[in-house]
């Protein structure tokens, strides 16, 4: 008899993501005179059901690959005993046969929240341990759920599409960050871990109602199913990857098009960019932005809509001032976007 229908299910979605990890490894070693050794992948596990049972379907299905398989927990430090809690979760790994096994602890900063603060510390930890390590890549637990959660947060701060598109299956540097559960349940990973009997840490934060997350999923998501019926989840989840598709071909249109409305010296033609579509026009003034120095993460869709009033609203309004002190004008029909 098979293993039950849990482990099979996330077994079977690491085991996908590995043979994709062995092909881009593959390509990337093309031509090279010397065998490189087998790619290392580590999880990222924090001790809950769905990080715990991603690292048993790793620890199961990288060996029958020739993958090596480690892991990674980090520690935010933001509770009571996180240190132990983070001993434990190795200790965990280490009998699961993953090695090596790594524990970080990292410092919370406050900007932009807590939860990004917090989010922005574990990937930069992430970051560090795939460098040291000399990962490949490193697999993340989020579900279906989580990403219905990360659609209704996006369409919550009115961010556009590319926030409706949620977390990509493939993500990061080199597309390091892979997520094998995207297309799972949180229940079933839930489930797998009981058959296992594998020991979950259920985080007390997940049911903080301080936290924005916390109070979607426990009080938003489950009134939405109530007015709407099921299937509201995979319905978010869905609505992710159709507007995912549709931001990479916004994208890539806005991509090509930006050359087409430069000048000699490089500058942005106001007429040029008028005639475009909106949806193209505010992503070439979005990568202008970035590449003045702007970051990403303070640069807001009421930024750009600004900017865009000074080609399509022109008044003979004065400079539009952006995150990271750069400053967008227009002058003599050219967008400027410098620092200031």
């Amino acid at each position: 008899m098979g293993p039950h229908p849990a482990v099979a299910a996330i077994r079977l979605a690491v085991r996908r993501v590995l043979h994709d990890i062995l092909t881009d490894h593959a390509f990337a070693l093309r031509g090279t005179a010397h065998e490189r050794p087998s790619p290392l992948v580590l999880v990222a596990c924090s001790g809950g059901a769905d990080s715990m049972a991603l690292a048993s379907a790793l620890a199961f299905e990288a060996p029958k690959l020739g993958v090596r398989a480690g892991g990674i927990t980090v520690d935010h430090g933001l509770q009571a005993g996180s240190d132990l809690r983070a001993e434990e979760v190795v200790l965990r790994l280490r009998q699961l046969g993953l090695d090596p096994v790594d524990a970080d602890a990292v410092t919370v900063g406050r900007e932009g929240g807590p939860e990004a603060a917090a989010r922005d510390a574990r990937y930069a930890a992430l970051d560090a341990a795939a460098l040291r390590h000399g990962a490949t890549a490193v697999l993340l637990g989020h579900t279906r759920d989580d990403q219905a959660e990360t659609v209704l947060l996006g369409l919550a701060r009115g961010s556009g599409i590319r926030s409706l598109s949620g977390m990509a299956e493939v993500s990061g540097a080199g597309g390091r960050y892979r997520r094998p559960f995207l297309h799972l349940d949180r229940q079933t990973a839930r489930k797998a871990c009981m058959v296992q009997s594998l020991p979950v840490w259920d985080d007390p934060h997940n049911t903080d109602p301080a936290y924005t997350r916390s109070r979607l999923r426990h009080e938003g998501l489950p009134a939405l199913e109530k007015a709407l019926g099921k299937g509201v989840v995979e319905a978010l989840a869905r609505t992710a990857q159709l507007s995912r598709d549709d931001a990479d071909a916004l994208d890539t249109w806005a991509s090509q098009a930006e050359a087409s409305v430069r000048d000699a010296a490089g500058l942005l033609e106001c007429a040029k960019l008028y005639a475009l579509p909106p949806a193209v026009r505010r992503r070439i003034l979005r990568r202008a932005a970035i590449s003045a120095g702007a970051p990403a993460g303070s640069l807001f869709a009421r930024h750009i809509e600004e900017v865009d009033r000074l080609i399509t609203g022109w008044r003979g309004q004065g400079a539009i001032n952006l995150p990271g002190k750069v400053v967008a004008q227009r002058q003599g029909g050219r967008l400027v976007i410098r620092q200031g």
